[in-house]
């Protein structure tokens, strides 16, 4: 039989009983759009989680410290920091050391009006921002000694001398939240551009006391995986900080050159991995991949839980794709047999059984992706706030912006489609055999 007409001879027959197929696709449909709509639901709630853990910050980077009570065993050293970078899967590795146990104050504009009481200073390696993720608001990173970057918010920690107390100072928090976009406002400015004015670093230790003056060349975007100094306050060279912390006779002989390290993953997927190798060499480790981890386990099962319940419908939608072929195969059985005695092949009578399970699938398949998508539009620019041009372009694309509720890939969809074809295919099997064990004669007898 040739393939056109198969083709002709199902859709014929399927709409010869036009209410029955309907009833039948319908079934599909509702089966087809119960898996899509849950699933992308499932994905929906993992998007949701992605965009939170990723304004935590980077979720690549490991914070490497000494174990506590490790008595000097384990030192993070330029030796340590080297054996770090030697292992597979770290594509930065940045020693990190805080200014501690030192009174500090930032004084900055004329006759020094402003100052900042409390201030966090933070020396790294510089020339390796870039390497290691850090992303700059304003600026170049620093080339030369004496040139520090500040945090990206650092300039609202100073207070004006010259005003009253409890109105001297600018909260970066007034703005308040913005309905439209689910994110702070922009903050009022602060009393002076901190790129455009020197600041004088007052540090004091009991009897030592100095001072050095910094030239703010940039603003660290602010990133709490890599230290709470990207928000607020001072990043400088490790060279600049050691002359400081000598100055206030800081240094402890014995201890640590470094309080941590920053290691970079290659990707998220190695995190895990890599702090496995960092604490077989005996470094305690802290990332994000402790949070990161129960979340995606927890969204991965609320997926499974989803498409199970989708699937459930689906199933359901099988047994009456199978009822109808039985209750057709039971109607058409003089056909069958005239089909045999005029030497149709088995097979081809088959073909155009499981031809009619498929295609049944395949019509309430591609129906109920259509209802499926149009829904799942239709609820992501209602939470996103109404049909705005933004809305319509993250409800279609996703990117930036609020996290959609459901989330339909155009992969999701495809597989909806085929998963619709084999279960019209697999529950016409059974109906097929059964039209072919039918005799020719018994079938041409019958009434």
């Amino acid at each position: 039989m040739r393939k056109q007409d198969l083709f002709r001879l199902c859709l014929q027959n399927l709409l010869r009983k036009r209410s029955r197929t309907f009833l039948t696709v319908l079934g599909v449909v509702i089966g087809g759009c119960s898996i899509v709509i849950m699933v992308s639901l499932g994905i929906g709630m993992k998007e949701a989680q992605d965009k939170l853990l990723a304004e935590l910050g980077d979720l690549t980077i490991i914070t490497v410290t000494a174990p506590q009570g490790g008595r000097g065993k384990v030192k993070l050293d330029d030796a340590m920091v080297a054996r770090l970078k030697k292992l597979d899967g770290a594509v930065a590795v940045m020693p990190r050391q805080t200014l501690e146990s030192a009174d500090l104050r930032l004084c900055a504009g004329s006759a020094r009006r402003y100052v900042a009481d409390w201030v966090t200073v933070t020396g790294l390696d510089t020339a390796g921002m870039e390497a290691m993720g850090f992303k700059l608001e304003k600026g170049e990173r620093p080339l030369k000694p004496g040139e520090v970057v500040l945090g990206q918010y650092a300039a609202y920690n100073f207070r004006d001398t010259l005003r009253p107390e409890g109105s001297n100072m600018v909260d970066r928090w007034s703005a308040g939240w913005n309905e439209d976009t689910g994110k702070l406002n922009d903050p009022p400015p602060a009393y002076f551009d901190p790129l455009k004015e020197p600041l004088v670093l007052e540090a004091e230790n009991g009897e030592y006391k100095t001072s050095l003056t910094l030239k703010p060349v940039a603003l660290a975007k602010e990133d709490y995986s890599k230290g709470m100094e990207t928000g607020e306050g001072v990043l400088m060279d490790l060279k600049d900080l050691k002359v400081l912390t000598e100055k206030l006779h800081l240094v402890k002989k014995g201890a640590s050159p470094y309080q941590s390290v920053l290691v970079k993953a290659n990707s998220i997927s190695q995190v895990a991995a890599l702090e496995k190798r960092i604490r077989a060499l005996g470094c305690a480790t802290e990332s994000m991949e402790s949070i990161r981890e129960p979340m995606e386990k927890e969204a991965r099962q609320k997926q499974m839980m989803l498409g199970g319940l989708g699937a459930i419908s689906l199933v359901v939608a099988a047994i009456g794709i199978t009822n109808t072929m039985v209750m057709s195969i039971s109607e058409r059985t003089k056909e069958i047999g005239v089909m045999k005695a005029l030497g149709c092949y088995v097979r081809d009578i088959r073909a155009l059984f499981l031809a009619e399970a498929g295609c049944i699938g395949l019509m309430g398949g591609i129906v109920s992706c259509v209802i499926s998508f149009v829904a799942a539009f239709i609820a992501n620019i209602v939470t996103l706030g109404g049909p705005t041009a933004e809305n319509l372009r993250i409800a279609l694309l996703g990117g930036d912006g609020p996290a959609r509720v459901c989330v339909t890939p155009p992969w999701l969809l495809l597989f909806a489609i085929a998963f619709s074809v084999l279960i019209g295919l697999g529950s016409g099997y059974y109906p097929a055999n059964k039209a072919v064990r039918i005799p020719a004669l018994e079938a041409i007898k019958s009434d």
